[in-house]
């Protein structure tokens, strides 16, 4: 582990009452806020009859502090050491693990190497071969960007301890993501809790 984390003490286990009230928030607040009714074309092409911009949901307090509640939790029994996924999706998620009181590094995976400055790919505090990376993504359909995170990090040699999406589509991402990975992936919200009368994907 890093030594600025090594003297810190690993985040408290968080109750399950609690993480099922942030989990009662969190998808209130997908509901009244990130779910859009209407013909969209999503990031993977497809054709959709609504959207999920789960980012107007969580970039607010109580979305904010719902996401924190429950990443933290899962990042302390993972142990992992490190949080962050592909810009943008995994921004708002991976600091909200460090506000939840995570003790970890968070990271940004950018699409492509930055070809001035320092010219890297992962950015943040620098990742060493002993973190424990947990992937995070605010919107799971077919994982598109989790998988081109999860690559990047296994080329850059980090080890990947699990996955994690504020809301799964439950469009076929989920087990593509965690066959990459290799190791667990966890939906805190599927389209079915905030969505269930929809028709189709």
């Amino acid at each position: 582990m890093d030594e600025s984390l090594s003297g810190l003490p690993r985040n408290p286990q968080i109750g399950v009452d609690e993480r099922d009230r942030a989990r009662t928030s969190l998808i209130a607040e997908l509901r009244e806020h990130a779910l859009v009714i209407g013909d969209v074309t999503l990031t993977s092409g497809a054709k959709a009859s609504y959207y999920v911009d789960a980012k107007r949901a969580i970039l607010r307090p109580e979305g904010f502090h719902a996401v924190a509640t429950l990443l933290a939790a899962r990042a302390c029994e993972l142990d992992a050491t490190a949080v962050g996924g592909m810009t943008m999706g995994a921004d708002p998620v991976a600091c909200a693990a460090l506000a939840g009181g995570a003790q970890v590094k968070a990271f940004f995976v950018r699409k492509e190497t930055k070809a001035h400055g320092l010219q890297r790919r992962i950015e943040g505090p620098l990742l060493s071969p002993e973190d424990r990376c947990l992937v995070v993504e605010d919107v799971v359909t077919t994982g598109g960007s989790t998988l081109a995170a999860i690559d990047a990090l296994q080329e850059a040699g980090h080890r990947i301890c699990g996955v994690v999406s504020v809301l799964d589509r439950l469009a076929g991402g989920g087990p593509a993501i965690e066959a990459a990975a290799g190791a667990p992936y966890l939906a805190f919200t599927t389209i079915d809790d905030v969505y269930p009368e929809r028709e189709g994907q």
